[in-house]
């Protein structure tokens, strides 16, 4: 279990929280809230780091999956005892080249024994006499030793676990670097379920999951016998899941438990700004007349002690008071006004892709007119993402060919933010992306994105995902496209960005091109054509196909 004692965290000037205290045991099922960028996302990396550095856990030996620490400096104590399972929002870790499904079975080092049976299983095949003899004799007795350590049982668990999360055979028999980002994302996510240990730290598990994933998951954590802490933006997540909420304060930089669950949270957090409101207004209203007073008396030499008197009580009054909290900040988003193109700025024609033996689709036609507004549907592992990275010139096809019309000038929006460089700041990342603008133009704009003073120059390797998705924002405002191109643009925001981001969405008067598992957002679009792959199907939109976003 995690046991956090007067934590205070810091990132250069910036104080995220002062003298947090918690814990995290047997049964308490914590929900971490706070807006995008409070710190959320760095106190659970703190904690997976620490869980290593204590050998309490086995899930996160990547060093990878705890990176951007560098720059993050704390205070306080940290124990982590028994194993802790952590799932970080950035799933690109491990050997690309490794097996999913053993990339599953790692969690509980059972991958090397099979490995060695495999390799055992070879030899078989492949020798006579004596070395086919000896090749059995050592299959025999791995096999016996895989059995009697529970390793056919515990593979059955992990296809179990997989298949819920919507990974089936042909995806776990592949090389993780041959998944989509989703698929890489459920196959994490499936690796530390199956790892069971006693303490999970799970950031935005839901990303990329469809309908009966997410279903599958709240049933899972529900009955969870470990303790764990998710931080979520999914409501009905943490509704259905939590007993307990640890709001982490981005204005104030205090982390509040509340011992409650989600909707008990939500009345008490309202009557506590409430409770607060009251006490602040009466205390400044008796504060105001005890100032007015000793200022009438202060003329007055023989009364001169009994002001001073009476201007320090109406100090003392608003001395002690509970700080009332501040509205939260949200980034203003509004897309670039698309620079003139032609009639048809991007076209594909005959387009295919393959991963080894595996095709993901082939021979799709596919033309983006002006302003035209498309969505792309499929399962997961159908192609969505590599179709967008193809279009954005980002990766190749295997055949066929992407045709730039007059005036075309892309903005691509990468669900893993590849297109920032997280050796650079962020003031640095949107410098780069818009060289044209001076230092005050760049760092105005990235104020708009809640990115100012220290804040502006962080590296970008510390943000979180939801601090990731507004520098990509940030980015493909200043970049003047005339065609957007989407991948899962919400994932990792609060619902206040959520919100403008689907705003803005809403107003863009450029093409669009958009994948997303979210309903809203394809509602905020309003797509007049939808392409479903991997057949490469193209229809015109029809509320009937609003049901399969969550599905797809």
């Amino acid at each position: 279990m995690i046991n956090v004692q007067d934590l205070t965290m810091r990132i250069g000037a910036r104080q995220l929280v002062a003298g947090a205290s918690y814990r995290v045991d047997k049964g308490m099922r914590i929900g971490l809230v706070g807006r995008n960028g409070a710190g959320k996302t760095t106190m659970t990396k703190l904690l997976a780091a620490q869980s290593v550095a204590q050998g309490a856990s086995q899930a996160v030996a990547d060093a990878d999956e705890t990176h951007g620490l560098q720059a993050v400096e704390y205070e306080g104590t940290i124990n982590c005892n028994g194993s802790v399972g952590y799932l970080p929002q950035d799933t690109k870790v491990g050997d690309l080249e490794e097996i999913a499904r053993d990339r599953i079975l790692s969690a509980r080092g059972i991958d090397a024994l099979l490995a060695r049976i495999r390799k055992a299983e070879e030899r078989i095949a492949t020798t006579e006499g004596d070395a086919m003899a000896k090749a059995l004799d050592r299959y025999t007795r791995l096999d016996h030793e895989f059995t009697m350590a529970g390793g056919y049982a515990a593979a059955s668990e992990a296809a179990r676990i997989a298949a819920a999360l919507g990974l089936p055979d042909r995806v776990l028999d592949q090389p993780v670097g041959t998944l989509s980002g989703g698929q890489r994302r459920r196959v994490e996510l499936a690796r530390v379920l199956f790892q069971q240990p006693d303490t999970l730290l799970l950031d935005e598990p839901t990303n990329h999951l469809d309908h009966d994933s997410v279903l599958w998951l709240r049933d899972h954590l529900r009955t969870y016998a470990g303790g764990f802490i998710v931080i979520s933006h999914d409501v009905e997540l943490l509704r259905d899941t939590v007993n307990q909420i640890m709001y982490l304060d981005a204005n104030r930089g205090v982390l509040d438990v509340y011992h409650l669950g989600w909707d008990a949270y939500l009345r008490q957090r309202a009557e506590d700004e409430a409770r607060r409101r009251k006490e602040r207004a009466n205390a400044e209203k008796k504060a105001a007349a005890l100032r007015a007073q000793g200022e009438k008396m202060r003329a007055k030499a023989t009364k001169a002690v009994a002001a001073q008197q009476m201007l320090r009580r109406a100090e003392r009054l608003l001395e002690g008071l509970d700080e009332q909290r501040a509205a939260e900040k949200v980034a203003h988003l509004r897309f670039p006004d698309p620079a003139p193109c032609g009639k048809t700025p991007l076209r594909a024609s005959r387009l295919s892709k393959a991963y080894g033996s595996l095709e993901v689709f082939s021979g799709v036609d596919l033309a983006i007119d002006r302003g035209s507004r498309v969505v792309i549907l499929g399962l997961n592992g159908a192609g969505k993402t590599t179709m967008l990275r193809i279009l954005a010139g980002v990766e190749t096809p295997d055949s066929g060919e992407v045709v730039p019309g007059h005036g075309l000038k892309i903005g691509y929006y990468a669900q893993e933010h590849e297109t920032i460089d997280t050796d650079r700041t962020v003031v640095e990342n949107l410098r780069s992306a818009a060289p044209d603008m001076d230092d005050t133009q760049v760092r105005s704009v990235l104020g708009s994105f809640l990115f100012s003073g220290a804040d502006a120059d962080k590296p970008a390797r510390v943000l979180s995902g939801g601090e990731k998705t507004r520098l990509a924002l940030a980015i493909l405002v200043v970049s003047s496209a005339n065609v957007l191109l989407l991948d899962e643009p919400t994932n990792n925001l609060d619902p206040a960005s959520r919100e403008e981001i689907l705003r803005a969405l809403g107003t863009f008067e450029g093409a669009v091109v958009l994948v997303t598992h979210d309903e809203g957002a394809v509602e905020a679009l309003e797509p007049d054509r939808v392409l479903l792959l991997p057949d490469g199907d193209e229809d015109l939109w029809g509320e009937e196909y609003l049901e399969l976003v969550t599905l797809a």
